[in-house]
């Protein structure tokens, strides 16, 4: 597991729960398994563009505003 990646799963996991959401509801939300976006959230795999699409669109993200929050989250 790369630092990229933990970054990531904590930009996805922090968006999610400013929204007060579940796993299971952005999963439902993202078209995405429940399992899935927890092994996203810590890091332990690399999600495709297309995951990172769905996730955005779940989180009423664009992609770039996503990866732009897994930025900040290396500052």
């Amino acid at each position: 597991m790369s630092q990229l990646e933990k970054q990531f799963g904590l930009a996805v996991r922090t968006a999610r729960e400013q929204k007060g959401w579940s796993q299971e509801l952005l999963a439902e939300a993202a078209n995405l398994n429940r399992s899935y976006l927890g092994e996203i959230e810590r890091g332990l795999v690399t999600p495709s563009l297309s995951t990172i699409s769905k996730l955005a669109a779940g989180l009423g993200l664009t992609p770039s505003a996503l990866v732009g929050l897994s930025e900040s989250a290396a500052a």
